[in-house]
């Protein structure tokens, strides 16, 4: 077919690095490919290109090519465009086109878009500083919205979005979705999707394309962190997911069915299964923890994953193209990134997925605190904490508490069962607190409050969902009215009212 030049939406709003004096395109999630369709030679030279890389990769670091550098920290919040009716409004084109704004960019369904952030040096008022720039750019967003008579939504499963709202002609015109499509139902031979979720009032159905992944919205928070050290912080990532999920969880519904504290997990995972063993999962937490080093996760990429996109590009092999192209369609729930600074020098940051949209925008900077300073306090403790907690262990705690959030029981370092809303209260807030004063951050318990808040009152985005369907019942057009007045306010969830 040819080699064709990648286009390439920025994620970090960074200048494109130049290596050996060639502009080098960064990487990112939403990246887009040229066509969607491939040969067998496309996924012969893919392969080839993608060995070379891996392999360069493993020599930088080995050699210490990665500087060390301040610690920062972005994300990326995906959102629905809703109408009037509180329904899904497929206008993203409409929408991204009178907002013009880098920051902000389609993604699967026309009905979803994505907030981008500038990073931010993890010291003094960086949270602050990412609350701001979210909050301006939201506010930008929502005039224009207003504009068209929509509405933004920022959750993690809209509560009365359809099945059949998840369809092909729904999907964003991008390339790589279609291939991706395409892909997925080719190592499935064709047979359609299957859901599965236990829950309270269990959901089973078959759907004919990807675009179920649609329903599941995230809030992604970047950890760039010392390459020496990054699977330390992979792991740490890890373990603190399950405590992480059940404070933040926000998607209790999906289809009128009331499942998982974070349906969100279960759906996105069963939304692109390949087929196939457990070791091909394409949205997993994984096997195990990182043993030595970082490069561990790349050599599984090119041992376990299929290619899905063999797009061959037209870039040198020192921009590790290929390798972050593939490494971008395998969804670890914490998945490992390499990017490249300004002066073209590599770096790696933590991408940890588990995080639902929303509930507002405080909170979203709230739980990007959370995160980061118990990863940090974890990844810096001398007593590695993956030598305490099984893997199998990590892993249980992660879906125990994903299905019922604040009343989760997990088992934490010291071996022994804990109610995960204790274990937050008494031990990983001021653990969070103490990571991020290590990190220089002024104030921390200001971005830590609305946790504690959501621990006190026991009410989380998910919680304060349930509790409004038990007093009004299932409207969900008015239980989504109702979260969008409280969405407006910026009040964090734990002050909402029924």
């Amino acid at each position: 077919m040819g080699q064709a030049r990648k286009r390439v939406i920025l994620h970090e709003r960074e200048k494109q690095p130049k290596i050996h004096g060639r502009r080098v395109a960064s990487a990112r999630m939403g990246q887009e490919i040229a066509h969607s369709q491939f040969s067998e030679e496309d996924f012969a030279g893919f392969r080839r290109r993608l060995e070379a890389e891996t392999r360069l990769l493993g020599e930088w670091l080995r050699e210490g090519r990665f500087p060390r550098r301040d610690y920062q920290s972005g994300f990326e919040l995906e959102a629905w465009l809703v109408d009037a009716a509180m329904r899904p409004a497929p206008a993203n084109q409409r929408f991204l086109a009178q907002l013009n704004n880098p920051l902000v960019v389609p993604e699967l369904a026309t009905f979803n878009i994505e907030f981008n952030a500038t990073p931010v040096t993890l010291r003094g008022g960086a949270f602050d500083q990412a609350h701001a720039e979210l909050g301006k750019t939201w506010r930008a967003a929502s005039e224009v919205a207003r504009r068209l008579d929509l509405r933004l939504a920022m959750i993690g499963i809209l509560p009365n979005v359809a099945p059949g709202d998840l369809c092909i002609d729904n999907m964003s015109l991008m390339e790589r979705y279609r291939a991706l499509n395409e892909q997925v139902l080719r190592l499935r031979e064709g047979r359609p999707l299957e859901i599965d979720i236990r829950g309270p009032e269990p959901l089973r159905m078959s759907h004919e394309d990807v675009m179920l992944e649609a329903a599941t919205t995230s809030f992604q928070v970047h950890l760039k962190v010392p390459a020496e050290q990054a699977g330390r912080y992979f792991n740490a990532a890890k373990i603190v997911s399950a405590p992480l999920v059940a404070v933040c969880a926000n998607s209790p519904f999906l289809f009128g069915h009331r499942l998982w504290d974070e349906s969100r997990i279960p759906l996105f995972e069963q939304s692109v299964c390949v087929g196939g063993s457990d070791e091909t999962l394409r949205v997993t937490f994984g096997r195990r923890y990182v043993r030595e080093s970082i490069f561990e996760c790349f050599e599984a990429n090119l041992r376990r994953y299929p290619v899905l996109l063999p797009m061959r590009l037209d870039e040198p092999p020192e921009a590790l193209a290929h390798l972050r192209l593939h490494n971008g369609t395998i969804w670890r729930w914490n998945r490992p990134l390499i990017g490249f600074d300004s002066d073209g020098a590599p770096h790696v940051r933590i991408e940890h997925r588990v995080i639902p949209s929303g509930p507002t925008r405080v909170d979203s900077i709230a739980n990007a605190a959370l995160f980061t300073g118990l990863t940090h306090a974890l990844a810096q403790d001398s007593l590695p904490p993956e030598k305490l907690l099984p893997f199998s262990q990590a892993r249980d705690n992660f879906y125990q508490a994903a299905r019922l959030g604040l009343d989760a029981t997990i088992v934490w370092l010291d071996g022994k069962p804990k109610a995960v809303d204790e274990l937050l209260r008494k031990q990983l807030l001021p653990l969070a607190a103490d990571g991020l004063m290590e990190l220089g951050i002024d104030a921390p318990w200001r971005w830590l409050d609305p946790i504690a808040g959501r621990l006190d009152t026991g009410q989380n985005g998910a919680a304060w969902q349930r509790r409004w369907v038990e007093r009004h019942g299932s409207d969900w057009a008015a239980l989504t009215a109702a979260y969008l007045d409280n969405q407006d306010s910026d009040n964090p969830v734990y002050r909402w009212t029924l």
